[in-house]
């Protein structure tokens, strides 16, 4: 027994000497993943609380669309943006409602929700859009020259024939005819290039389109 006593009293001393080495740098450890797991847990709930409103302000943007009701989607959307601007939801939602507020003839208020996406988006597809529905909205205000330096602005890339055709559109409206030719073919070389679902119809619009100033 005697023998086992002094095994345990030698095992003893040296776990109190390492301890005694180490034994700040191992609590030190201790308390930082205690408290790396804390904040975690923190986050994550954060980020779901958030997640959580976004997705319900962007419900009320739904409804508001569907209703016709531009008051209320401009609130919620206005409300997405200031609290959840790099949340996917205040994309769509200013999508949504830029275009409820082309729709009502408010090209104010349209166009302040696609200059924003345009400014914030990180996809370039969704740069595209914001581009294509901004320059839609100059035109409409009569600004055909700012329609096509809204164009200008941005190099297109999987939306290059929506852009081309759209630039084809204006050129026409302001009566250069031999330009607007070189969009559409622009246009229709760029559906070609890059087939899409839905591309055939909008294809052939701007074929019909190109044949009608060629002729």
């Amino acid at each position: 027994m005697a023998v086992y006593d002094l095994e345990e009293q030698e095992q003893l001393s040296k776990i109190k000497a390492w301890w005694e080495e180490y034994g700040n740098f191992v609590t030190g450890i201790a308390v930082a993943a205690a408290i790396a797991s804390v904040s975690w847990q923190g986050y994550s709930w954060y980020q779901n609380k958030q997640a959580h409103e976004a997705g319900s302000l962007y419900f009320l943007v739904q409804q508001a669309v569907e209703q016709g009701d531009t008051a209320r989607a401009r609130e919620a959307t206005g409300q997405i943006i200031e609290r959840h601007g790099k949340s996917p939801y205040a994309a769509m939602a200013a999508l949504k409602s830029a275009g409820l507020q082309f729709e009502a003839g408010d090209y104010q208020n349209s166009r302040a929700h696609l200059e924003w996406l345009k400014r914030q988006a990180d996809n370039p597809v969704l740069v595209e859009i914001a581009t294509l529905r901004l320059a839609t909205v100059r035109l409409a205000e009569g600004d055909a020259d700012g329609a096509l330096a809204e164009l200008s602005s941005v190099t297109p890339g999987a939306l290059k024939a929506r852009f081309e055709d759209l630039r084809g559109d204006i050129l026409s409206l302001k009566g250069d005819k031999e330009q607007a030719i070189v969009a559409y073919r622009s246009a229709l070389e760029a559906f070609a290039a890059s087939p899409a679902e839905g591309a055939d119809a909008l294809r052939e619009v701007t074929r019909i389109k190109l044949e009608s100033l060629e002729n």
